[in-house]
């Protein structure tokens, strides 16, 4: 019982996390406006690579990002090309008719959706701050290793729910129909917030 209030901070702490807008809300909000199934399917690779970066931060993360500096901007390069990578393929889908787009993502969507969001997850820097700054510093220093296994349980669940949530909601008859008619201007948007996410993480110091 003494460690309730650090795991309810942990896990209120990520919920403002994956509330904030950002590639995963992106990745997962997008692939659900293809099919439900896709968009719980990328909600899930998100929430498996939210689970890796807790299981990393609770083995020393934050101690390797501190000592070996090459490590954060090789994962924020990788990040970069892999957001820029996706907003330009929305962008080029938003210039296509919708029946044609329609034909090509059924025949286009070749990589698995766990794979997807669990890469948008990996390659996300912000995610290597969270796990290696305040995850580490909100846990005891000398915490159970049922404290530590407890935490890694609770971002991945707290992830994957809002995350399927997400999915479920995007992947409604009505929200379909409002993107039916709006298509272009959402993945525009879409696309373009991407490329912009990728071009700030590429132009942050």
């Amino acid at each position: 019982m003494d460690y309730i209030p650090q795991l309810l901070t942990i896990a209120a702490v990520m919920l403002l996390g994956c509330i904030s807008p950002g590639p995963d809300f992106i990745a997962v909000t997008s692939n659900a406006l293809i099919s439900r199934n896709r968009g719980l399917g990328v909600a899930l690779g998100t929430a498996l690579g939210i689970c890796v970066w807790a299981v990393m931060a609770v083995i020393g993360l934050g101690v390797l990002l501190t000592k070996l500096a090459w490590l954060y901007d090789a994962i924020r390069v990788v990040g970069v090309c892999y957001l820029l990578y996706l907003g330009a393929k929305m962008l080029l889908g938003a210039r296509r008719p919708y029946q044609e787009l329609a034909i090509a993502t059924s025949s286009n969507t070749t990589t698995p959706a766990p794979r997807v969001g669990f890469l948008v997850s990996m390659t996300n820097p912000k995610a290597a701050v969270f796990f290696g700054s305040f995850f580490i510093t909100v846990l005891p220093q000398h915490a159970p290793v049922w404290v530590l296994g407890s935490a890694v349980v609770v971002v991945t669940l707290v992830s994957f729910l809002w995350f399927s949530t997400l999915a479920l909601m995007f992947s409604t008859q009505r929200v379909r129909l409002i993107y039916a008619g709006m298509r272009r201007p959402i993945d525009a948007a879409m696309g373009a917030a991407l490329v912009g996410l990728g071009a700030h993480l590429a132009l942050a110091r």
